[in-house]
Order: C-alpha cells, then sequence, then structure tokens
C-alpha cells in the first residue's frame, strides 16, 4: 500500500455522505411544497458526486461543488497530506496518477542453518523448494484487487501446504510492514552433519512445520528528500538521489518444528546431537530496528536503484514448549532489499529482492533460518 491511503478513505467517506444526503433529501421531497426545488436540491446534491467521478477522483479539482461537510472532510485530508507525505519537490514528485494495473511474478524460498558448538563442522544446512505464485491487480489509490495463483500447482499438478500474506503502508515519513507465511514439507537437506564426510547432498525432508508472523513500524530520517515509495509502490518519482537513516520497532514471531527421527538410520547415527532429533523453535522477538536506504537516481523519472539495510537487536522469549524452554534470550534479525525500476511513460518496470534472517543462539547450536524472495513488476498507471 502507499502514501494515499488516507485520500481513499476521505473518497469512500465522501460517497457514503453523498448517498445519506440523497436519502434525506429524497424523504424531504414528500413533504416540500415544491417538487420542482425537491429536484432541484437533489440535482445539487447529486452534481459535486458526478464532477468526482467525472475527474478521476482529483478530490482538489477546485471545479468541484463540495457540500460543506464533504469540504470539510477535503481539508482534514489536505492536512494530513501535507504533515505525514510532503516531500521536496525537487527530489521527490507525484506521479499524477490514480489508477494502477500491475502484473505480479513473486518466488520465495526458506533456508535453515545450524552449527553446533562442540564441532564448527557438525553443520545442517536444509532449503525448501521455490514457491512461485503469479499475480494481477487493480489499484485505486491505495486500494488493491486482484487474484494469484500458484505455478507450483498449475504446472507441477501438486497442493503445496503453504500460505503467504502481505500487507505494507508507505508514506514520506514511515513505514508499517505485516506479512505472513506458514508452509509444511517441501525441504531438502544439503548438509547434514559429517553424513558423506559433510559433502553435499540432496535429501528430501517434509517432517518440518513453519510459521512465520512479522510485524514492523520504522522512521525515514530524511523524509523530505527520500521516497521509498518510488522504489517499491510506484506512486512517486526520485528526482535526485537520496538517503536516509532509518530507525523503528519490530515485532517477530516464529513456531518451526523440525522432527529428523524419520530420516534413514545411516543418516541419524551423523545427527550433531543424536539424543535429540526432534528440535521446536517457538518464540517471539522485541527488536528496536535502524538502518539505512538510499534511492540512486540513475536517471530521473526513468532509472531508479535502491537498496535497505535494517539489522535489529533485542529481547528473544522462548515459550515451554520450545526445545529451549522457556527462557528470554539476546534477539537479533536482519532485513535487506533491493529494488530496480524502470519508468516510460505511464508503464513502469521492477525488478526487487527481499531477504529476512533471523538467529537463535544456544550454548550448544546456533540456529539461523531466513526468507528470501525475488518479485518481478510489470504494470501501467492511468
Amino acid at each position: 500500500m502507499n502514501s494515499v491511503m488516507t485520500r481513499t478513505f476521505v473518497t469512500a467517506l465522501l460517497l457514503f455522505i453523498s448517498s445519506s444526503i440523497s436519502r434525506i433529501s429524497a424523504e424531504e421531497s414528500r413533504e416540500a411544497p415544491s417538487d420542482t426545488v425537491c429536484v432541484m436540491e437533489q440535482s445539487k446534491h447529486d452534481n459535486w458526486v458526478k464532477q468526482l467521478i467525472g475527474n478521476g477522483f482529483h478530490i482538489n479539482d477546485p471545479s468541484i461543488n463540495y457540500p460543506k461537510f464533504a469540504r470539510f472532510l477535503v481539508n482534514v485530508y489536505n492536512w494530513g497530506d501535507r504533515t505525514f507525505n510532503s516531500y521536496d519537490t525537487t527530489y521527490v514528485v507525484g506521479t499524477g496518477k490514480n489508477w494502477k494495473l500491475r502484473g505480479n511474478s513473486q518466488n520465495w524460498a526458506q533456508s535453515y542453518v545450524m552449527e553446533f558448538a562442540n564441532n564448527k563442522r557438525n553443520r545442517m544446512f536444509m532449503m525448501s523448494h521455490i514457491y512461485s505464485d503469479l499475480g494481477g491487480y487493480l489499484s485505486f489509490m491505495a486500494v488493491s484487487i486482484g487474484q494469484t495463483y500458484s505455478t507450483n500447482q498449475i504446472f507441477n499438478h501438486t497442493k503445496e501446504p503453504r500460505q503467504h500474506f502481505s500487507f505494507n503502508f508507505v508514506c514520506s515519513r514511515f513505514s508499517a510492514n505485516y506479512s505472513h507465511y506458514s508452509t509444511t514439507g517441501g525441504v531438502s537437506i544439503h548438509r547434514f552433519g559429517d553424513y558423506n564426510e559433510g559433502h553435499h547432498i540432496s535429501v528430501p525432508f517434509n517432517n518440518i512445520r513453519h510459521k512465520t508472523s512479522q510485524g514492523n513500524i520504522y522512521y525515514f530520517f530524511n523524509n523530505k528528500r527520500y521516497s521509498q515509495a518510488a522504489a517499491y509502490a510506484y506512486s512517486k518519482y526520485q528526482l535526485k538521489s537520496a538517503g536516509s537513516w532509518i530507525a523503528g520497532i519490530n515485532l517477530c514471531g516464529q513456531d518451526i518444528n523440525m522432527n529428523f527421527s524419520s530420516l534413514p538410520e545411516d543418516m541419524l547415527v551423523h545427527l550433531p546431537l543424536e539424543s535429540n532429533p526432534v528440535y521446536h523453535f517457538h518464540s517471539t522477538d522485541y527488536d528496536l530496528l535502524g538502518g539505512y536506504g538510499y534511492n540512486w537516481v540513475i536517471r530521473p523519472k526513468v532509472w531508479l536503484l535502491n537498496f535497505t539495510v535494517m539489522p535489529s537487536i533485542g529481547l528473544k522469549h522462548s515459550y515451554e514448549d520450545a526445545t529451549d524452554g522457556r527462557r528470554n534470550m539476546f534477539s537479533t534479525n536482519i532485513n535487506a532489499q533491493f529494488s530496480v525500476v524502470y519508468n516510460h511513460r505511464s508503464l513502469f518496470l521492477s525488478l526487487y529482492g527481499i531477504f529476512d534472517g533471523h538467529v537463535i543462539y544456544n550454548p550448544s547450536y546456533t540456529f539461523f533460518n531466513s526468507s528470501e524472495s525475488l518479485n518481478l513488476n510489470v504494470g501501467m498507471r492511468f
């Protein structure tokens, strides 16, 4: 979602008020002494709605004949827009379009690394299949309607027990994000301690369940000259290169269960911790987040390159059903992302990637898991 969510809310509220006024006017018309006067009043109330629709919902068009309360709501929106979404126009400008039609190809995977303290060479490495989705979206301001299809299911005729949801909101001053994904199975073991002398292997492993829910909100200190929306929401143009320090909070809950007891016996004897073939990581992180984002303008309104890195540190609370038991630990995570955007008039093409990494420290081992995604967007504004 981009920074015009408030404008969408105002527009919807104006239309609701219009319909209410119309109903009231219709009821009054039954009691009014003159049908002609009532029809004129009804037409007056309806006229501004038709004007708003006709001009593509440009709510600040001076030719729109708003009633008093609707004008008040527009003024409130404009105040919020100036306060939370204003830029130095020598660095950032709007695209001038309210609608977007976009096609998206999303490809993502999960990886897991365990390194054991008793022997640095006793390492496990696992990685999931690459999950692929194709989607099409129609957006008006901050509201988007679309449909996504699993290409794994279409081409491989397999039903994958997985879910993936994300929500993003960005304005000039801050960004808020929420993501949730869950998967079952679909993982391959590529290294399993000193099995096969520690060399690369590829063994299917389906006794794994993974759920992650993560939310964060962070502030852009150089919010007048740096636009995150230009790189990831396509609702702004970055005219000059600029960067910004970032600070905020990050909350992350993870529930990961891995049961190695079903593996062949000749593999199990190489399990670094033979006495514990089941690992359950169930925790919530409460972190402070900081980092830096930079927009490099290769050619204004045409080529844009963004890099953003945000490590976070804080407290990790582990629950009773986890392998580590109920305890509080040090938490550290990292988010990194990049975006390459090409604009040609009303058309845009974008390739962006996101990396989310999470670390769990234990006296016996260190567990690192991550989610990696690569996305391609093709669309047009109108």
